[in-house]
């Protein structure tokens, strides 16, 4: 029994986290509808004044996209004696010719081709490296798969007019959101990320995060903050907060779009997912303590932890969906009380919240339209249920960010499957190595499915829903990890 008691502990302390961090997406919210009343027109400087400006694109072995790129900063409207484009090619392979043959068909614009041999530093030393050499006084940043609009300068310098803003941040669309179900979900998770989440918190001045492409920063924010570092798989994260720490303002702006491309297939949404929450569990490591002993208001403390903790949603996940097992037993045996469980209804509460801001993100990007509402009917349940399928992947990332073990930045395969110029198991770039997870995935797809069937026919349904989602998830991500990682 004390060992059941145990589980029971664990269970509602990870519960509790999971209800308290729902607290801070509901103030959030909050916030959210406050931005969207108060959000000032776009204002375009003067185009006799307009500034130098660096955008910096970085490339690592991207044969499919480089080209879509490189066209769409070619069609940028501003000055072209005004306008730098660092092509930082950190490549392996014939992205480095492919690149270079595409150049010619621009001769009068200013792009500059810099190559690095050794990588080091990842993604954040070749930004680095190009600061070195950028002519601009402002330094926009794409990733590869991105496909800016022709006015994002015009759009965005017009903040800059403020001198404290040391950042403006756009919003990513999604070029192939309806795809399939695995992009329609990414598409679900980042429009609450860059609706509720980046609006929640610029509207209060808490800190927000550079995205790491889509948007443009002023050269001397990026220096004075200690310019690019690599001590974190995050680099955009950790630099926003070093400039927001320093005094710097950032600017959110979710009516300036910025296309770009989702990963179509499991191993290449793991790999993003590891870094992203690896590097956010060491920026917490990195930045957490030093903001909670500043003077900053106590709402800007909270929702930097709640923030830099994002990560460690998945750890209490894992932890809630594990020990319902043992939980869920004794109740079957009936060593715990019904009352306990009639108790627990109050975690709903944070079930609820979640809901609201996912319903409210998606949902007003579609002016609340009837097909979206049934859209978002199944979108959330199978979001939630994926979610919790890479409980296991993603707890492997937090742990190794948050106890510093270090590890390389793989980046994302990229498509383009618009231009038929890939195709999914014909991608080179395509990861065939099937790690160990992918296989506890599938075995916790197996013990949540024959728990469901057990829950049906003792007719205990107090757990029934939970773990139906979690069979689900593991199961989807399991046998999507499968074929993709087979792809060949």
């Amino acid at each position: 029994m004390i060992l059941i008691y145990f589980f029971l502990a664990v269970y509602v302390l990870a519960m509790l986290f999971i209800l308290l961090y729902s607290f801070a997406q509901a103030h959030l919210l909050y916030h959210f509808f406050r931005f969207k009343k108060k959000l000032k027109p776009l204002s375009s400087p003067d185009w006799d004044s307009l500034p130098m400006v660096t955008v910096q694109l970085p490339i690592f072995n991207e044969q499919y996209v480089v080209e879509r790129l490189i066209d769409s900063l070619a069609a940028f409207r501003y000055p072209k004696e005004k306008l730098e484009i660092q092509i930082l090619d950190d490549s392996t392979d014939e992205t480095a010719d492919i690149i270079k043959k595409h150049l010619q068909n621009f001769p009068e614009l200013n792009f500059k081709y810099i190559h690095r041999v050794n990588r080091q530093g990842f993604k954040a030393g070749a930004l680095k490296e190009g600061l070195k050499k950028a002519e601009g006084e402002f330094i926009a940043i794409f990733d590869a798969d991105f496909v800016p609009d022709s006015d994002f300068l015009l759009k965005t310098l017009g903040f800059f007019a403020d001198s404290k803003v040391g950042m403006v941040q756009t919003r990513w669309t999604h070029l192939n959101e309806n795809y399939s179900v695995l992009t329609r979900l990414q598409a679900f998770a980042l429009d609450a990320h860059f609706m509720v989440e980046q609006m929640g918190r610029n509207s209060q001045d808490a800190f927000i995060n550079f995205n790491g492409t889509g948007g443009i920063w002023r050269k001397s924010c990026i220096l004075d903050a200690g310019n690019w570092q690599d001590d974190t798989l995050t680099e955009d994260l950790d630099l926003s907060y070093r400039a927001q720490k320093k005094g710097w303002k950032f600017v959110y702006r979710p009516d300036i779009e910025s296309p770009a491309e989702l990963p179509p297939v499991m191993s290449a949404i793991k790999s993003q997912q590891f870094r992203w929450t690896k590097g956010g569990a060491e920026c917490a490591a990195k930045h957490l303590g030093s903001v909670l002993r500043d003077k900053f208001p106590f709402k800007v403390k909270l929702h930097a932890a709640a923030h830099l903790l994002n990560s460690v949603i998945f750890i209490a996940v894992l932890f809630v969906s594990l020990s319902s097992i043992p939980v869920w037993w004794a109740f079957l045996q009936g060593w715990i009380p019904d009352v306990y469980f009639q108790g627990a209804a109050v975690f709903l509460i944070g079930f609820v919240i979640i809901a609201g801001v996912y319903f409210f993100a998606n949902l007003s990007l579609l002016e609340y339209s009837l097909g979206s509402f049934l859209r978002f009917l199944w979108e959330l349940p199978l979001f939630l249920s994926v979610s919790m399928g890479l409980g296991i992947h993603n707890t492997v990332a937090v742990w190794e960010g948050l106890t510093g073990k270090k590890s390389a930045f793989i980046r994302t395969p990229k498509y383009n499957l618009e231009s038929n110029k890939s195709t999914l198991g014909k991608n080179v770039y395509n990861q065939m190595k099937i790690p160990f997870t992918t296989y506890l995935e599938g075995l916790m797809a197996i013990v949540f499915t024959v728990l469901v069937a057990i829950s049906i026919i003792t007719q205990t349904y107090e757990m029934l829903v939970f773990h139906v989602m979690l069979a689900i998830g593991y199961g989807l991500v399991s046998w999507e990890s499968f074929k993709s990682y087979r792809m060949k």
